[in-house]
């Protein structure tokens, strides 16, 4: 498969959320032709008065892109943009690549993979962590599952959303791997909440102790990122 390096690609993106919104902006400002859905409009206004183009439906989308990217909310949103009757897959392509970003179940991306590949196209499971902070700045961690002459074909699109891009292996993998970031990132938002707890009711000051305890052996993207909030 031919890499997907030289603007304008056309392409799809479904969900223009916190995280959607910028990611499918930095493509837009990469010279890259976008179209976009979204359950609301108005979400994806700011991406409408740059250039992109609306479609009513996630088939139109598809109908209408090289590679489509979706970035919902939950599995049963994936399900819905995919498999509803005016879904991605209604009106995908032959030879386009669908690329799922929102974290999901494993089951599900195969699921899709062996649909898309049954309308003669290809799909990826490529979900994210970094956060909207992340998904501003460019700078997510991409989990990335598919065939491997198609995540490479989609390097350079995944380089212009992040920063650390990572092939796990065939459909699912990424979302495997997500589940691993998740079970690290539970273990340690419970031991940075707990501690903050104890220096409130020590009578601390959390903000000079998350300054003190950041700088040392305990310092991590959650404590530095989230604590503060």
């Amino acid at each position: 498969m031919k890499p997907f390096d030289t603007p304008p690609v056309n392409i799809g993106w479904i969900g223009t959320g916190v995280m959607g919104a910028p990611m499918a902006g930095h493509l837009l400002a990469k010279g890259h032709r976008l179209t976009v859905y979204s359950r609301t409009r108005s979400k994806a206004r700011e991406l409408l008065d740059r250039g992109a183009r609306w479609a009513d439906t996630p088939a139109a989308v598809a109908r209408e892109s090289q590679v489509v990217f979706t970035m919902v909310g939950f599995p049963n949103d994936v399900e819905e943009v995919y498999f509803g009757e005016q879904g991605v897959l209604a009106g995908v392509q032959p030879g386009a690549v669908l690329v799922d970003m929102t974290t999901t179940k494993p089951e599900l991306a195969r699921r899709i993979a062996e649909a898309a590949a049954a309308k003669g196209a290809h799909a990826v499971d490529a979900p994210v962590s970094g956060g909207d902070v992340g998904a501003r700045n460019a700078t997510l961690t991409i989990m990335i599952g598919g065939e491997p002459e198609v995540v490479q074909a989609l390097q350079p699109l995944f380089a212009v959303l992040g920063k650390t891009i990572v092939h796990e292996g065939p459909a699912g993998a990424g979302q495997h791997t997500k589940m691993c970031n998740q079970i690290v990132i539970a273990g340690t938002m419970i031991g940075v909440c707990e501690s903050l707890l104890y220096a409130y009711r020590a009578g601390l000051d959390p903000t000079t102790v998350l300054q003190a305890i950041s700088g040392g052996a305990a310092g991590c993207w959650t404590l530095t990122n989230l604590a503060p909030r």
